[in-house]
């Protein structure tokens, strides 16, 4: 070789906390030991949390995993480099957007070539899981797994080409194959038989069902200890704290084994984890799902000559064949205490198992799998140089662009909200506090907030959100079952009831955050807010109001769709809905009502949504033919949207007002436009939503931008002659929705969803 290769690696990396980031580190290391210059394997390190980590001077670029323009900004620094070849590491909870599709944004613009380990490969994968997998492999010239069940799996369940998936084990350190009782005075157990379990905890792993073999192990042989070594996983604790562990512990009180169970609440560095596993005398993994294609913990025990007692998942009875160790089924802690108590009792069983599972691990030693990977490296840089196929294919998924989504910019809510809530109105970019707060735009920022929290996991937005639900819940009047709207700011109401509208309004982003995945005690009050105020809407006249109910309804069924008495709300309000357009529509006049005043887009949004979730077609089609009037009453010459304005309104047989045109407006006809995508997939659709999108940047009447980049704000709206400086709560907070919402689409796109009938609209989302 002329020339020592550049690889780099795509992953979690240390210092950060997870089997992904230990085995891109190792990977890494191994790799560059065999090339002979550190400088050679660089790392592309994903980050899970905002501040990032301190790490190495390998790594030359990072990624935040939720900010889409991350990926993008890192394939061109890769085509930059010319780098020989990508190692990619897949899981799908590494990456943004849903089943981590954000890093498709990187691989269809990556111009090198890509191989990709595949850390999780599902035999039954939903929808999303299985297309992002199939546009990883067609970006990927191999697939390597860690297993031969990965590689079967991915043939039947998938149907991928054999030769391009190739198994390569996962690596291990060297580990002598030692007497335990050497390294026992590391856990306090000398002279005492260890069993060990570690790893990052999380539920899932099955250690409860080892506490309960235990009292029938330790009244057998009373000398034996557990020890479960390992720290909570970073974004389990983020979001249930130490629920699991302190489970556990619990456990392991109440069957009196205070003796005999060893927590070891830290996460342990490599030489640290070896003089563990050279104390232990068995090690148990008790996992207890069946699909599980890999587990480092499995191979490193099996690698340092551990006797073994595993569940039966993939990986462990592929690996522990052949006599390397002893299945017992899942969650069957009789099962585990037999066989646990069979090895101890015969020392020339467990010694045999010992050395099989050494012997048979040897081909795993890092130098080996370093040297497997850089075989395939050299493989795939060839096809790459002699073959135009790959770099046509390549090119191809490059889509030309002159600007980009811009990240989403939280800092003038932020700036907005105090430990009350969000204030209504702005002096400029400076929060009013004369006019106080009001639900309206409380649920418009819990709904904002929560959406960019699902999209990037920043854990500041779940704390905003508390305080916008703590303003809904004080909101809320419990014995009229209605939500007041304008609070002062010296914390007195100014009404005792608030408008129909605005009770829709919370109950929508009530909705909404029952459909987000927090926390129970979270999820508790929101679903008690909303099904306590929901029954108050059977009364009421709005439309709007309605409409903002069905969209916060077919969001709670999302999470809670066997709720009958929800169910029921979301048919009698959606006929009302459909019967009020009935009522007034006319062949020339296709709406509602006789005027078309504010939020216009979401009556026609909330036909549409509610027609695709309850399977009515009628109600679909009256949704999507009065919001395609709408558009294309409010579309100019020039096709720029010019929305109704609150200077007189838009009547039936009158002229519709230009101005004042307010934000709200393009907001409202954004989203309802990508449900109307959604609902029947045509990209007509989604060039409308670009260009109600396009209004808040420049693309309107005035050819003015309603956006301020310097504050993260939105001018509160367009008057004839100039923008309204004033930043507002509502301005700001539908910009910021429509903003995550377009991240969100975008993220849909990269899953080559069909159908596709216009390509060129789907591409715009970039420019």
């Amino acid at each position: 070789m002329s020339q020592a290769p550049t690889i780099a690696f795509i992953g979690s990396y240390v210092p950060r906390r997870c089997g992904i980031a230990t085995f891109t580190s190792d990977l890494r290391q191994s790799v560059a030991q065999a090339i002979g210059d550190q400088e050679k394997a660089i790392v592309v390190a994903v980050n899970d949390v905002a501040e990032g980590y301190s790490y190495g001077k390998e790594v030359r670029f990072e990624i935040r995993e939720g900010v889409q323009r991350d990926y993008r900004l890192a394939a061109e620094y890769l085509n930059i480099r010319q780098v020989s070849a990508v190692c990619l590491q897949h899981e799908y909870g590494l990456f943004g957007g849903p089943a981590g599709s954000q890093i498709l944004a990187l691989l269809h613009r990556l111009r090198r070539p890509l191989v990709t380990t595949l850390h999780t490969v599902i035999a039954e994968p939903s929808n999303e899981q299985k297309a992002v997998l199939q546009d990883i492999a067609d970006a990927s010239s191999r697939l390597v797994v860690l297993s031969q069940c990965a590689g079967e799996l991915l043939q039947k369940v998938y149907g991928f080409d054999a030769s391009k998936v190739v198994a390569i084990p996962h690596g291990i350190p060297s580990i002598p194959f030692v007497d335990s009782n050497y390294y026992k005075d590391l856990l306090g157990a000398q002279g005492r038989t260890v069993l060990l379990t570690f790893g990052l905890l999380s539920p899932g792993k099955g250690i409860e069902h080892v506490i309960k073999a235990m009292p029938a192990i330790v009244a057998r042989r009373p000398d034996v200890v557990y020890a479960i070594v390992g720290a909570t996983h970073p974004k389990v604790r983020r979001q249930f704290g130490e629920q699991y562990r302190n489970m556990l512990l619990g456990m392991v009180d109440d069957l009196g084994l205070g003796d005999h169970v060893i927590f070891r609440d830290r996460f342990i560095e490599l030489d640290e984890l070896v003089e563990y596993l050279c104390a232990a005398d068995m090690y148990i993994t008790p996992y207890l799902g069946a699909g599980q294609v890999v587990s480092g913990a499995l191979a490193y025990a099996m690698g340092a000559g551990k006797a073994v007692v595993s569940t039966p998942y993939s990986y462990a009875s592929e690996m522990l064949a052949k006599g390397r160790g002893t299945l017992v089924g899942f969650g069957d802690s009789e099962a585990l205490s037999s066989a646990v108590i069979e090895l101890l009792d015969d020392e020339n069983k467990r010694n045999a198992m010992r050395k099989a599972a050494y012997v048979y691990t040897r081909r795993m030693l890092w130098p080996e799998v370093a040297r497997s990977y850089l075989e395939v490296f050299d493989e795939v840089r060839e096809e790459w140089t002699t073959d135009a196929a790959p770099r046509r294919r390549a090119a191809a998924q490059v889509t030309h662009r002159s600007t980009e989504l811009p990240e989403v910019d939280l800092r003038h809510m932020f700036t907005m909200t105090d430990d009350t809530g969000i204030f209504q109105h702005c002096l400029y970019d400076v929060p009013n506090r004369e006019h106080g707060y009001c639900t309206d735009d409380n649920a418009r920022a819990l709904i904002a907030a929560l959406g960019h929290w699902s999209q990037t996991g920043e854990q500041e937005c779940l704390g905003k959100a508390k305080i916008y639900i703590s303003f809904l819940a004080h909101a809320l009047d419990g014995h009229r079952r209605r939500f007041r709207n304008f609070f002062n700011y010296d914390r007195t109401w100014v009404h005792s009831m608030g408008s129909e509208d605005s009770h829709g309004r919370a109950l929508w982003a009530l909705g909404s955050a029952v459909a987000a995945r927090q926390g129970e005690s979270t999820l508790g009050l929101t679903t008690h807010l909303f099904t306590t105020a929901l029954p108050t809407v059977e009364d009421f006249a709005s439309p709007r109001a309605w409409a903002f109910t069905l969209l916060g309804i077919d969001s709670y069924l999302s999470r809670f769709g066997g709720d009958s008495e929800v169910r029921r709300m979301r048919c009698l309000l959606g006929e009302r809905l459909l019967k009020s357009f009935a009522a007034n529509s006319h062949h020339d006049w296709p709406w509602c009502e006789d005027s078309l005043t504010y939020c216009n887009a979401r009556l026609p949004h909330a036909l549409i949504a509610t027609g695709r979730a309850a399977d009515n077609s009628q109600m679909l089609k009256v949704g999507l033919h009065s919001l395609r009037w709408l558009v294309e009453l409010q579309t100019t010459d020039l096709d720029t949207f010019s929305f109704v304005g609150t200077k007189g309104w838009g009547r039936r047989q009158g002229r519709v007002a230009q101005f004042d045109q307010q934000p709200v407006e393009a907001g409202a006809t954004a989203e309802a436009c990508i449900a109307a995508y959604r609902a029947c997939g045509d990209n007509w659709w989604i060039a409308q939503a670009l260009k109600a999108y396009g209004w808040f940047l420049g693309r309107n009447d005035l050819r003015l931008p309603l956006v301020d980049f310097g504050t993260g704000g939105c001018r509160d709206g367009l008057h004839e002659d100039r923008v309204n400086e004033n930043q507002g709560a509502e301005s700001t907070l539908v910009w910021l929705i429509t903003l995550l919402l377009m991240h969100q689409l975008q993220a849909e796109q990269n899953l080559q969803q069909a159908p596709r009938k216009n390509v060129q609209a789907v591409a715009q989302l970039e420019d």
